[in-house]
């Protein structure tokens, strides 16, 4: 045997015995039979304290876009139409046309120009912006699509524009997602209200007896002026409140659920928020268009850089389009990984944390069922926050999904199961063998952007810290998808979680999937848990980040 084949044989045995020792350690912590439940430092408060100060990772810590939310989430502010619903913008009366004459093709790597007039239900033109119109260019037989790019002049009117990326027809499409009458209700809430959703809080005593109590991130939000109790993250300083249970001690908090949607709007408001006036298609203002190659080039595609794809790449506007129903990335050389051999090639050797919410938990689902040789670790629970974990010890994958932490819209599940991603990520020793993905924002949009805030000052100080001392640690930050259409999840907030995100980490080495464009520039119907397509394209994407050749 030569000493090349005794190294890989070593080598082998090495990363089957890690991946097993990892998946006793994993037994050991999590087997809920063994589980004792408890959290760092809870004690009863009488008094309704502040969270101000919930995190020991400074604010000042943040990119100064960050820290000034009055210039980061601006948006045109809206003049009260005083209950006038009629002169709130409809999207049967507003119009679009294109910018210039109609041409018989266009040519393949130019833009595509109209104008977009907003109107009332009476059909007067507005006269402010503010509205939330989403566009996109689709080539529905070549299965292609790209998102269009919707500038507000704020005097009512808005430029489209669509880069021409493949060869054949087009046509575009405008929705309406939210009048801007409607975001002003949206925006006054987000703001205004300490929440619009709450919790339960679960204790069970030494003998049995179980009492339920409201959580929420705040004192005033749990809706007692009885005793609370208080439980601080010991790592991220990250705090939670419950109302406290009749007798028992607040040590005893065991499990953790959704709990109701508060009642937030007016009638008035929900007459804005109508399902008739709220994500409806413009009729069509322009005929369809045909784009051929330009004529040095019979190219009938417009080509994806050729740069690899890494942490620290600019991204550009749009960060991709779909062809053939593949996304080609325009900020790098995207890949496809069709099998499971390709999947697994690029994932050997590699431990994978995932630490987000259930749209990245899809995401270990869909290689879970796309990868046969990724065997799931069965720990007899179905609680949705997780932990999952899966591994093949043949080629030494170890992939992992677990919850963010508080606030979490999920079922019944442990408290023992809930760690902030600060914890985690504060426990790995990260390497080239080690990528983190991470996927906020849409468990945050039923509080003020400064609980988000919050939460984003603590976890750049962790990834900062995991870059500092493995920084050939692979950070993926996932944006927060389309789905949501209500006072509670909004398109509209969700993309001020969007702008929080990649301000808080726009300046590290870390790679951007921008899943609100993979989610929004198909002929699909908006879904929070996107469609396997969708997932099957981002989970590609993050593997031309992990194998970029």
């Amino acid at each position: 045997m030569d000493l090349f084949t005794e190294q890989f044989k070593y080598r082998k045995i090495l990363t089957v015995g890690l991946v097993i020792l990892v998946w006793i350690l994993y037994l050991k912590m999590f087997w809920p039979e063994t589980i004792t439940y408890r959290i760092p430092g809870p004690h009863p408060a009488s008094k309704l304290a502040s969270n101000s100060t919930e995190s020991p990772f400074l604010l000042d810590s943040l990119p100064q876009a960050l820290t000034n939310l009055t210039y980061l989430l601006y948006w045109p502010p809206t003049p009260g139409v005083e209950g006038d619903l009629l002169a709130s913008t409809s999207p049967k009366t507003s119009t679009y046309y294109l910018r210039g004459p109609a041409q018989a093709s266009y040519t393949l790597g130019d833009y595509l120009e109209a104008v977009l007039v907003a109107r009332d239900h009476r059909g007067k033109p507005k006269t402010h912006g503010g509205d939330l119109f989403r566009a996109k260019l689709l080539g529905s037989e070549l299965k292609a699509g790209v998102p269009g790019d919707v500038q507000d002049l704020e005097n009512g009117t808005y430029l489209l524009s669509f880069p021409l990326l493949w060869a054949g027809k087009a046509q575009v499409q405008v929705r309406l997602i939210h009048s801007s009458e409607a975001i002003g209700v949206l925006r006054r809430i987000w703001t205004e209200k300490h929440a619009t959703v709450n919790f339960r809080g679960y204790f069970r005593g030494k003998q049995g007896p179980q009492e339920t109590v409201i959580c929420n991130v705040d004192p005033q939000s749990t809706g007692t002026k009885k005793a609370i109790c208080q439980y601080r993250d010991a790592v991220s300083g990250e705090l939670w409140f419950c109302e406290k249970p009749p007798t028992l001690p607040c040590n005893s908090l065991v499990g953790h659920s959704s709990g109701s949607y508060l009642k937030v709007t007016t009638k008035h408001d929900e007459n804005l928020l109508a399902w008739n006036v709220t994500d409806q298609v413009l009729s069509q203002g322009i005929s369809p268009i045909l784009v051929r190659p330009a004529a040095t080039s019979n190219t009938t595609l417009a080509l994806s850089p050729q740069l690899p794809c890494r942490p620290g790449l600019l991204s550009p506007k749009p960060s991709g389009f779909y062809h053939g129903n593949v996304w080609h990335s325009l900020a790098c050389s995207s890949r496809s990984f069709p099998t499971a051999d390709s999947i697994v090639g690029c994932l050997a050797g590699r431990i994978v944390h995932m630490m987000g919410d259930s749209t990245l938990r899809q995401w270990w689902e869909y290689l879970r069922d796309t990868v046969p040789s990724l065997k799931p670790l069965d720990l007899h629970v179905t609680y949705q926050a997780g932990p999952l974990m899966a591994v093949d010890t043949t080629r030494g994958i170890v992939l992992h999904w677990r919850a963010h932490s508080w606030p979490l819209r999920t079922f019944h599940t442990p408290v023992a199961s809930l760690h902030s991603v600060v914890r985690e990520l504060t426990g790995l020793a990260g390497g080239p063998h080690t990528v983190v993905v991470l996927g906020l924002g849409a468990h945050f949009t039923t509080f003020p952007p400064s609980i988000f805030v919050r939460r984003l000052a603590g976890i750049r100080a962790a990834v900062m810290a995991l870059l500092a001392r493995a920084p050939s640690t692979l950070v993926v930050i996932k944006l927060a998808n389309t789905g949501y259409k209500s006072v509670y999840g909004s398109d509209w907030l969700t993309l001020q979680m969007n702008r929080l995100l990649r301000a808080a980490f726009s300046d590290l080495r870390v790679a951007f999937i921008d899943a609100w464009e993979m989610t929004s520039s198909l002929a699909l119907t908006d879904k929070i848990h996107p469609v396997k397509l969708i997932v099957s394209n981002e989970v590609d994407l993050l593997l031309s980040f992990i194998c970029p050749t």
